[in-house]
């Protein structure tokens, strides 16, 4: 065994990657990861130190931890030398805190991670080996502290994007380091793991509500788009990922110039955005899911930016490798990596920008429009007509289908579902799963789109709103009492933030798919099966049975 890693749902035969990810993440990265939580939870240690004894201290330690996390979330960074910078800059952040407050206060039983210094690749990799996931033997303990740091890492992408919109929540970020400072803890009960893991899930909510705001005030609240999936004559720049300050600051660069820019992936739902609307050369979104990036990058013509996550590391005959540049929290070697703007500034993309004008235009592989932007505000507007619909019994199921999508086949499941549904049943979607149905025709109920898609993983809070809302006029209860079933796919961390804060929120009975998740152990699971009703799935045919009812 030349790694250990179970985090995301296509951990290998369904126990966690030993040789190398199926993600792509080869031994020595996921060994630099290993490390950089390492130093992460001993940074976060000493912040929650200061933050107890209230002692200030440099609010960039935050951000640099949002950071650190979101650099080893599934598909974000494959540049180990990247990942060794962020190493050494976590350790000097830790050093300099625990300087300063040594020098005012004493302290006892200090654990090994919060006073670890190296600095040296070969002490990493030492480090490495003694603490990797499996260093902690208790299965149960070790499967609570991962669903733990899991759902700290998805909020600490989410609180970044927010961040970058200049928007961050003190309590959140004292959270973050507390909840990691919890997790080095060697007599942590399992009680204890149990109650972090419900105050994560509390804390996923304020943090995608803190996205939410930071987003519509920067851009305006969605509203129904239809979104161009075909091309222009023009070279052409494609964004993927999830940040949309990187997509403003991309499109302010590009104005005039010529060159076209379009959406990939998880940056779809930028285009529901009223603000974003205002550049002309913002032309729709071109292919698929994140997993068939091979095919349409190198259909694309011109180069790729990554703002976050979603990388699937390119093969070695592919033609679009010299076309790769990332930025943020993202990293592949050998790509082109853009650095962080300056304060009050803007990120320069002029590189990209010349290196597209020598390329030729995308290539066009489908024609026609997508519908989206069904976000709280916009389906709040419509309250009225759903809420008749549903009275009316013309609408019977509302099914929350959001989620991620993969390239397992197993996933075909979604597709099958979505066309197998009954017709007076509307799917909710957000995030990339909505890529197995969204060009579909499943057609309308009197007007109102049998597929709603609130837009990326984050705008899964948008679906907790809107139930919540149903809640109220229906008055309701309880939330579970609603004609809404979940169904829900899950790939990588993010996902996991939001499972927790719909149970945070109360929701109960989830399906989610399509395997449950590898590092939760047998008693683990068996807790989230009693407490909160989580289920996996089966044949089509058989979940519509019990699901439909």
């Amino acid at each position: 065994m030349s790694m250990f890693c179970f985090q995301c749902q296509e951990a290998a035969k369904g126990t966690g990657c030993t040789l190398a990810g199926v993600c792509g993440k080869k031994d020595d990265v996921a060994a630099m990861q290993d490390v950089l939580m390492y130093a992460a939870k001993g940074l976060s240690w000493w912040m929650n130190q200061a933050d107890e004894k209230n002692f200030s201290y440099d609010k960039k330690h935050h951000t640099e931890l949002m950071t650190a996390l979101f650099v080893t979330i599934t598909n974000a960074n494959f540049d180990k030398d990247a990942i060794v910078e962020k190493i050494r800059e976590v350790l000097e952040l830790k050093r300099k805190l625990r300087f300063e407050m040594e020098k005012e206060f004493s302290f006892d039983n200090v654990p090994e991670a919060a006073t670890w210094e190296a600095f040296s690749v070969g002490e990493y990799e030492r480090r490495a080996l003694a603490i990797g996931i499996l260093s902690e033997s208790n299965e149960d303990i070790r499967s609570l502290k991962e669903l733990a740091l899991y759902g700290i890492k998805g909020m600490a992408a989410y609180a970044e994007h927010a961040a970058n919109l200049g928007m961050q929540d003190d309590e959140v970020n004292a959270f973050m380091a507390e909840g990691l400072a919890q997790l080095i803890r060697d007599d942590i009960s399992s009680d204890e793991l149990v109650a972090l893991v419900l105050k994560t899930g509390d804390f996923a909510v304020k943090t995608m509500a803190l996205l939410d705001k930071a987003n519509t005030t920067a851009y305006g609240n969605p509203e129904i788009t239809s979104v161009n999936i075909g091309v222009r004559p023009n070279p052409g720049i494609l964004i993927s990922g999830h940040d949309l300050r990187d997509l403003e600051d991309l499109l302010e660069q590009t104005k005039g110039t010529g060159v076209d820019v379009y959406t990939h992936s998880e940056m779809l739902p930028a285009h529901y955005y009223p603000k974003f609307k205002q550049y002309e050369n913002f032309v729709g979104n071109y292919g698929s899911s994140w997993w068939k990036q091979g095919e349409d990058f190198e259909s694309f013509n011109g180069p790729i930016l990554f703002t976050t996550n979603c990388i699937v590391p390119p093969k070695d005959n592919a033609n679009y490798k010299d076309r790769i540049y990332t930025t943020g929290a993202s990293g592949l070697a050998g790509a082109i990596h853009i650095p962080n703007r300056e304060e009050g500034g803007q990120k320069d993309f002029s590189a990209i920008i010349e290196h597209a004008k020598k390329c030729q235009a995308p290539t066009e592989i489908e024609t026609g429009e997508i519908v989206g932007g069904f976000a709280h505000a916009q389906v709040l507007a419509l309250a009225d007509k759903v809420v008749d619909a549903v009275k009316s019994g013309a609408i019977k199921k509302f099914v929350v289908m959001a989620g991620c999508d993969g390239r397992m086949k197993s996933r075909e499941y979604y597709t099958e579902f979505a066309e197998k549904l009954p017709k007076d049943s509307v799917i909710l979607t957000a995030g990339c799963a909505k890529y197995r149905y969204n060009k579909l025709n499943l057609g309308d109920i009197g007007g109102i789109p049998r597929v709603l898609d609130a837009g990326q993983c984050n705008d899964s809070y948008s679906l907790a709103v809107i139930a919540m809302k149903l809640q109220e006029v229906f008055g309701l209860e309880n939330i579970n009492e609603l004609p809404i079933v979940y169904n829900i796919a899950w790939y990588e961390q993010k996902a996991v933030t939001v499972l927790l804060a719909l149970l945070a929120l109360g929701v109960k009975n989830i399906h989610l798919g399509p395997t449950l998740p590898a590092f939760l152990s047998p008693n683990v699971a068996n807790v989230l099966v009693e407490n909160f009703g989580i289920g996996g799935i089966s044949t089509v045919d058989e979940d519509l049975k019990t699901m439909m009812v």
